[in-house]
């Protein structure tokens, strides 16, 4: 049952340092109580053994500390992991663990569920419950990042943006969940070590543009014919290509950084040479690579994946026309855990 005390990591270090010494306490033990609560993550006052009994009951009296629970554990042929957690209000979202070599890269979430439906995403037939808290977003990289370090022996590499939800419809928890990732009292990652995919939200890549982005961006293309995009995405029909091109170009004007296209290959969708040639146009507007998927079929939809005959054609053209290209792996696929298997299902796993 969820507290209805106030999660003290919704305060801020002056907010906690406040409280700490309006109530006859040392701001020393407010610094520990903080660094406990984002660099160690902890889950419960207990957990404090540097701070005197008194101290852990006054937190008590007047604070929860609001945690995901790990739910559910699976691990892929590949040691691909997929993780269930299960949120204080009792939804549930997924979240990923990718090895490779001596690598890792989380996928996480940012609301649950997804209102964009893609047709060819498992996600968006959830549709849209909430949007997490930038505190549950930045849980799950802390969390993600304690499984990577006992299973793999070291902490996540990579964080990617591109589980269960649309980061842009949360525009204001994710800005500040990358925030809390990135401060020296946080997880003190990269900038460069963080991606942000979108569906194509062009109003708000002008919007995080303009914020001063640091984070790599990344956007699911699918498809550079418009009634194409629109039939597979229906955010095309709000988002046309001719303003996801122009946001993109003023990305790039902006901040030096190209942008990355995902592009899912679709049997006899958009896999043709017809398809490579309009791709290569939309993409000559600015510098930007692109990545190459292969379909995860799943129950949700009807499509399938692009024959490694078409797959080779289609990759050829664009090497031809000279796109920086990357034929992304897929991974976890049996434990659904791959791109567009995500949904959460029993709600569960």
């Amino acid at each position: 049952m969820k507290s209805t005390l106030i999660d003290i990591k919704s305060l801020s270090k002056q907010e906690i340092v406040s409280f700490m010494l309006a109530h006859g306490e040392k701001k020393s033990r407010a610094n520990i109580l903080f660094e406990s609560l984002w660099k160690k993550g902890i889950c419960s006052f207990d957990e404090l053994n540097e701070l005197p009994s008194e101290t852990i009951n006054l937190l008590k009296e007047h604070f929860s500390i609001h945690s995901l629970a790990i739910d559910i554990i699976k691990v892929s042929n590949d040691k691909t992991i997929k993780i269930a957690f299960r949120l204080p209000d009792g939804n549930v979202i997924e979240g990923v663990i990718i090895p490779s070599l001596k690598r890792t890269t989380a996928c996480i979430s940012t609301q649950v569920g997804c209102a964009l439906a893609c047709s060819f995403c498992a996600t968006g037939t959830l549709g849209l419950t909430r949007n997490l808290s930038f505190i549950e977003i930045y849980d799950q990289v802390m969390l993600l990042n304690k499984i990577s370090i006992d299973k793999f022996g070291h902490q996540l590499n990579n964080i990617v943006m591109m589980g269960m939800g649309e980061p842009l419809m949360n525009y204001e928890n994710v800005m500040k969940s990358i925030e809390c990732l990135t401060a020296n009292w946080g997880l003190a990652l990269s900038h460069n070590r963080i991606t942000l995919s979108t569906a194509g939200i062009t109003e708000k890549i002008i919007q995080l543009t303009d914020a001063g982005f640091k984070c790599n961006l990344a956007i699911s293309l699918h498809s550079a014919d418009e009634n194409k995009r629109s039939e597979l995405m229906r955010v095309n029909t709000s988002n046309s290509l001719n303003d996801l091109s122009n946001s993109v170009r003023y990305y790039f004007e902006k901040t030096g950084k190209k942008a990355t296209f995902e592009y899912l290959l679709l049997n006899g969708i958009n896999d043709s040479i017809e398809d490579a040639e309009k791709l290569v146009e939309f993409c000559q507007a600015f510098p930007c690579k692109i990545n190459i998927i292969s379909f995860n079929e799943n129950e949700h939809s009807q499509f399938k994946k692009t024959t490694k005959e078409q797959q080779q054609a289609f990759v050829s053209y664009l090497i031809s026309h000279k796109m920086i290209i990357t034929l992304r792996a897929s991974k976890g696929q049996d434990i659904e855990a791959a791109c567009g298997q995500l949904a959460n299902k029993r709600k569960g796993i």
